[in-house]
């Protein structure tokens, strides 16, 4: 069989053949800087951003555009919501399911002493009950930071719960979607959300560099930008302009690679985010029926589709990691991930550390063909 891709978890490596002709089209055809110059091509790029800007508050139901902030990446838009709202004294509650784009920059604030978190201890499955997050909360809390699923286990986590403490208590709330945008309908609003972290090299289909945050007005006032510099507006002044989107836009923005975001974005809305979850919760419910067949394989994590997004990981009993995804993809063409996932403290609370999982993520254009081809191919190695 041809190449089987298992680690949508880290980025879509198809995408739709919209989004390649997108960024062709960019780079034939514009190439240029938006904001920066009167001429034709730099008004084209500057509509792009603003159709791409559109895209994605009708995605996540976000109210103005200009909300929509775009950053090279989700660990870029997380270090700066989590740097830009936190002052010395403040207190953050967070879980030990979380990326290492959250967990170091908190950690990088404790070691100077600047800040204190709570970092809420998830069940042996990955699993938080909002009611711990609230138990946490003292006149300090300035931040509550959750992912929505787990990139380790795929455990899904309860948003807008948690979001309905973070309004109660007058928190400010920050979602990491990375695992989740372009899979699961977000509604920003809804969720009581005041930052909501994206990615765009993942379920939205975009290419890697692509990312960014929708932030509530109120955040918006108190947040500091991480960089500051040229934005094409307010020239004349040697300060930051301080309204949105500019507050957070400085330096000339990836417009070829958020022209194949918006690409990706326009597909998923075209093909439906609940048929996207569909084909995949279908090819999951086959792969999870599979490896619970297999005696050698111990799923980690919920293991129940309705508990997690279609992300598996597996230890093998005493086999290591790292060579069975080297022999899968060396002899059957399987390409998967081993290792820590870069998430320490879910692999702590998952009981997988220091070695680590196998992790196989599914993806839209997986087919169950390659499902099947997978689980004989493990059958085969164990």
């Amino acid at each position: 069989m041809d190449k089987v891709y298992l680690d949508n978890a880290a980025t879509t490596k198809i995408k739709a053949d919209l989004v390649r002709e997108s960024i062709l089209n960019y780079y034939d055809n514009i190439n240029c800087s938006p904001g920066r110059g009167g001429y034709q091509d730099s008004l084209a790029a500057g509509r792009i951003i603003l159709d791409a800007r559109q895209k994605i508050a009708d995605l996540f139901n976000v109210q103005d555009i200009k909300q929509i902030i775009f950053t090279h990446n989700i660990t870029y838009a997380l270090n700066m919501g989590i740097k830009g709202i936190l002052k010395a004294g403040d207190h953050v509650i967070t879980t030990t399911m979380e990326h290492n784009s959250v967990l170091r920059p908190l950690k990088s604030l404790e070691k100077k002493n600047l800040i204190k978190v709570d970092y809420i201890k998830c069940d042996k499955k990955g699993r938080l009950k909002p009611e711990q997050i609230e138990a946490a909360i003292n006149d300090k809390t300035k931040l509550i930071v959750l992912t929505h699923a787990s990139n380790v286990s795929g455990t899904l986590m309860p948003i807008k719960a948690v979001g309905k403490i973070a309004a109660k208590y007058d928190i400010y709330y920050l979602v990491d979607t990375a695992q989740t945008a372009g899979i699961y309908e977000l509604d920003f609003e809804n969720l009581k959300a005041d930052f909501l972290a994206f990615t765009g090299h993942k379920a939205l289909m975009g290419p890697t560099g692509t990312g960014g945050f929708a932030i509530s007005k109120k955040m918006a006032t108190e947040l500091e930008p991480l960089i500051e510099g040229g934005t094409g507006s307010k020239s004349d002044l040697a300060e930051q302009p301080n309204f949105l989107p500019d507050k957070f836009e400085s330096g000339t923005m990836n417009t070829m690679g958020i022209n194949g975001l918006k690409a990706g974005v326009e597909f998923i809305q075209e093909t439906g985010i609940k048929n996207i979850r569909t084909h995949e919760q279908k090819l999951a419910k086959i792969f999870l029926a599979g490896l619970k067949k297999i005696p050698e394989i111990k799923i980690i994590g919920p293991a129940n589709l309705k508990e997690q997004v279609p992300t598996f990981s597996i230890t093998a009993g005493k086999r290591d990691l790292g060579q069975l995804s080297y022999e899968l993809d060396n002899k059957y063409n399987i390409m998967t991930r081993s290792g820590l996932h870069c998430a320490p403290l879910a692999h702590q609370t998952l009981s997988t550390f220091p070695a680590g999982s196998l992790r196989f993520s599914l993806g839209y254009f997986n087919t169950e063909k390659e499902i099947e081809y997978t689980l004989n191919a493990l059958k085969e190695l164990l």
